[in-house]
């Protein structure tokens, strides 16, 4: 069977069959998507990260249809109705539409109208209607009526009804069907009478009709969040005339009596059965289409949230912003441990601005300040205005964080978990300080759709949503490394090969016998065994270990290539490391095995030349203009600078300083056509915008990219 998957998936990612079917054997061996795409590549032929997730994707699908064959088949075989052409036909198939029509004349029905009218022996009278040779209809139905039949009417009516679902379980009408709604079906939308003024967020979609195949998913998506609110009814619908007549110049053969009961049939069937199956069908597709552009959306913003750059190791001044309940002020360590907290109340209505700023100089002299970090949300701009305008006797770099998602994690349990004694506004505080320090190692702690950058993320498949997101995690987390004395559990968890239950046995052997010294060490853990280190190991960072090796992206199984070079060369793997004119008389070609080939080579050189570095990029302090303080501050035509805070088919959302986001649509984006907006911007990114309007009673506020 994994000789077909792997042909099946070859020719659908045009990925050469061998490769296919080596990264399958992995994956069947419990690697990991990061670890297959780092550490294996000579074995998958160099394939990418997104190329073994897309593998594994396609593998789990195809393994689902078995299963859903073997039902099928066990379902016919039952009712003794499995002809061999049948078997081999369900067997060969391996699109799931065709399956399931191949399955729909022999599914378990409810009590249908054709099933109650063959009960009533009415299936000869509709196969003498379907041949059509009989010009008195009427006459041949007479013997028909009989027993529960009183009426001729009746007996026709019956035998309709069985051809109408001939028709609909026809394999090739079904086909046929399907080819015009995918040509020419039409989405529309209309408000629910009496609902036009509780639905006005919809009123774009009040009388909305687009052709299917060329609405864009956030239109879709918007659509379905007002039907399922009660506010909209969607249909998806071709001509009916057009599938009407394609279906009587199949099914109607001549102009006599029973030529007119067919005809009478092919209208039912296509309105009771054939349409609404179909438009159900293409309402799922449709919306999973929808649900895939937009899960991917909120992965490529997540993947770019997670990987913005991180201050480090400093000792930080934490603040969550308010105005009657006050600013919270956290003092964390270089690690992000909790110091001090307390509260200050520099705005209305208490004012005590002399106070507050007393007590800020305090605690920047008292714990060694060297960075601020202001949540972004209520009185996030005053705070750190007031801020910036104290003076210090150092040099304090002041920072605007991205709040999305604090108070989640502050009511989490793993925020109770790590703050038992504190309350829900220092929890919130010492996370805005810990995303400065570190994005990543911070934001992992929070539900990824807590964090605020999708597009329609409560509407999307939530086990799809979940999973992509939970990819993106792992990838963002095993792209940078972590150090495995100072990661959390919940960060751990994500490290490839590990989980919740490794990741806590590792936090639980680190608190009982202090720090790791090596790697190697990682195998005194309980329950980690030789398959978890070999995926993990070459992930995790130790950066005062023995071997400086380990603290790099040198996976442990290399170490002797690398001890091997050093040696050649006749000096340490520290020398090595430190000096480039030795690592320049390296000729790779002299190392390639049967195992290491020049992929790992070179990703060995590499790490060589920046051991352990971190590939995010460095922070940079930003500066919105201080006298935009309010959307009434706002007119056409101003230059403002601001920072992209979400990503969305349509466009994006930037932060100028206020409470209400600007859009930058998609058409204003640059003085070209563009259809991804991540082609010209990514999250965190600081830009230069223009307003273009500004709507005060919808607070909206349009902005432009271009000049």
């Amino acid at each position: 069977m994994q000789t077909i998957y792997s042909q099946l998936i070859s020719q659908s990612l045009s990925v050469a069959e061998k490769q296919v079917s080596r990264t399958i054997d992995l994956l069947n061996e419990g690697a990991t998507i990061p670890f297959i795409s780092r550490y294996r590549k000579e074995v998958t032929g160099n394939l990418n990260e997104i190329a073994v997730g897309e593998i594994k994707k396609q593998y789990e699908k195809l393994q689902e249809l078995t299963k859903r064959k073997e039902t099928i088949l066990n379902s016919i075989e039952e009712q003794e109705k499995l002809t061999p052409e049948l078997k081999k036909r369900i067997e060969d198939s391996w699109n799931s539409t065709e399956l399931e029509d191949l399955y729909l004349p022999y599914k378990p029905k409810r009590q249908t109208k054709a099933e109650i009218a063959r009960k009533k022996g009415l299936e000869p009278l509709a196969k003498i209607i379907m041949s059509q040779y009989e010009k008195d209809i009427y006459l041949k139905a007479e013997p028909f009526v009989k027993g529960e039949i009183k009426e001729l009417d009746e007996a026709l009516q019956g035998a309709r009804d069985i051809i109408a679902e001939w028709i609909n379980e026809s394999e090739d009408v079904r086909h046929s069907i399907r080819n015009i709604f995918s040509r020419e079906a039409v989405i529309s939308s209309k408000v629910i009478k009496g609902k036009e003024e509780e639905a006005s967020k919809y009123r774009d979609y009040f009388d909305f009709n687009e052709k299917l195949n060329k609405c864009l998913s956030h239109r879709l998506l918007a659509m379905r969040r007002g039907e399922s609110e009660g506010f909209l009814r969607v249909t998806i619908s071709p001509d009916d005339e057009h599938c009407i007549e394609m279906l009587n110049n199949r099914f109607v053969k001549g102009h006599n009596d029973s030529s007119l009961q067919v005809e009478m049939a092919v209208k039912d069937s296509y309105k009771r059965l054939l349409k609404p199956s179909i438009e159900t069908e293409f309402a799922s597709l449709s919306k999973e289409k929808a649900d895939k552009q937009a899960i991917n959306v909120f992965a490529e913003n997540l993947r770019q949230l997670l990987l913005a750059p991180p201050l480090g190791q400093k000792r930080i001044l934490g603040i969550d912003p308010g105005y009657r309940t006050g600013c919270k002020l956290v003092c964390l360590d270089e690690q992000g441990n909790l110091l001090h907290n307390e509260t200050i109340y520099p705005h209305p209505p208490q004012n005590e601005k002399d106070k507050s700023a007393s007590k800020i100089i305090a605690l920047v002299n008292s714990y060694n300040i060297q960075a601020v970090a202001v949540g972004s949300g209520t009185a996030g701009r005053e705070t750190e205005y007031f801020i910036t305008h104290l003076r210090h006797d150092r040099k304090l770099q002041v920072f605007a964080v991205s709040e999305d998602g604090a108070s989640v994690y502050s009511t989490s349990p793993v925020a109770r978990d790590e703050f038992p004694e504190y309350d829900v506004t220092v929890r919130g505080a010492v996370s805005i300080g810990r995303r400065l320090m570190d994005p990543l190692a911070e934001l992992v702690k929070i539900e990824p759709k807590s964090i605020g950058v999708g597009q329609y993320q409560h509407d999307v498949n939530q086990t799809e949503l979940k999973k992509s997101l939970d990819q993106t995690v792992e990838s963002c987390v095993n792209l940078v490394g972590v150090n495995l004395n100072t990661a959390s559990r919940h960060l751990l968890t994500y490290v490839s090969g590990l989980g919740p239950s490794l990741a806590k046995s590792i936090v639980d052997y680190r608190t009982k016998n202090g720090a790791f010294h090596s790697r190697k060490e990682l195998l005194k853990v309980p329950r980690l065994g030789d398959k978890a280190y070999e995926q993990s190991a070459g992930f995790l960072r130790i950066p005062d270990a023995g071997n400086p090796l380990d603290n790099s992206a040198v996976h442990p199984e290399s170490y002797p290539v690398v001890e091997k070079m050093a040696k050649d060369l006749n000096c340490s793997v520290s020398d090595l490391i430190r000096q480039k004119e030795l690592r320049n008389n390296i000729q790779l070609s002299d190392y390639v095995t049967d195992k290491t080939g020049m992929p790992t080579l070179s990703d060995i050189m590499e790490e060589l030349n920046k051991p352990g570095r971190d590939p995010r990029q460095n922070i940079k302090t930003f500066e919105f203009d201080p006298n935009i303080r309010s959307i009434n501050d706002l007119k056409e035509g101003q230059m403002l600078p601001g920072i992209v805070s979400n990503i969305t088919n349509f466009g994006c959302f930037v932060d100028i300083g206020i409470k209400e986001k600007g859009l930058v649509h998609i058409s204003n984006m640059a003085d070209r056509f563009v259809s991804d907006p991540t082609e010209i911007v990514s999250i965190h990114q600081h830009v230069q915008v223009k307003v273009l309007s500004v709507d005060l009673e919808r607070k909206r506020i349009q902005l432009s990219l271009k000049e």
